[in-house]
């Protein structure tokens, strides 16, 4: 049985499993949640999803919301196939792995978001005038944990080091990261050289570009 996404073609946290699931070559089926019209908030959805948010997989079955969970999800079950996005058994590597997935959430995301929120959602999609204040305070902090990025991408290629190679967790800073350009900020290029190298390297990746302006639907399958 297909693995079932059901998600928004544009929204972030569906871009984010998507691009693992392109990088991992997973076969999916995606069902469109109309966001739009709060099929997200009705009580069918909410038995599968307690928070009403998007994405949430059925594997067979299996219900699991979370879209980093979710990512960790689909690297557990199909390790050998496609890139290896996280690290197995070794102890170091697996620290590491987590030190760079608590960078992402705790440092890049509440700053990010924030600034994508004022700058794209409000005025696209809520029909609201962006808060230039909330805005500025959001990309002067982002600014600031970007110096501390500058400084580990400086020593190695990507967050969780140059032994795992890259990882889901640089993945996870797509969706957001690319949102941030479409909201007027060059924040992710212009902050400082490797920074701006990792970037091109992660936003270059084929599996980004096939979902960044909109997941696929219908059923997707690889050879």
């Amino acid at each position: 049985m297909v693995l079932k996404v059901y998600g928004a073609t544009q929204a972030t946290c569906t871009k984010r499993v998507a691009t693992v699931l392109y990088e991992k070559k997973i076969s999916y089926e995606f069902i469109s949640v109309d966001v739009a019209n709060q099929e997200h908030k009705s009580p069918a959805y909410l038995e599968k999803h307690p928070f009403g948010q998007v994405p949430y997989i059925d594997d067979d079955g299996f219900i699991l919301f979370e879209s980093r969970a979710i990512c960790r999800y689909l690297e557990a079950k199909y390790p050998s196939q496609g890139p290896k996005l996280a690290p197995s058994l070794d102890l170091k590597a697996t620290a590491l792995f987590e030190q760079a997935a608590s960078i992402e959430s705790s440092n890049f995301e509440p700053h990010a978001s924030k600034a994508v929120f004022e700058s794209v959602f409000k005025p696209f999609f809520f029909k609201q005038p962006k808060d230039e204040a909330r805005y500025e305070e959001a990309i002067k902090a982002l600014s600031d944990k970007l110096d501390g990025y500058e400084r580990i991408l400086s020593k190695q290629k990507y967050l969780a080091g140059n032994a795992c190679e890259i990882t889901m967790v640089d993945l996870f800073h797509l969706p957001y990261g690319s949102a941030l350009a479409r909201g007027g900020s060059d924040i992710m290029t212009s902050k400082g050289p490797n920074v701006a190298r990792w970037w091109k390297d992660i936003t270059s990746r084929k599996s980004w570009q096939t979902v960044q302006d909109g997941v696929p639907s219908g059923t997707v399958t690889f050879d």
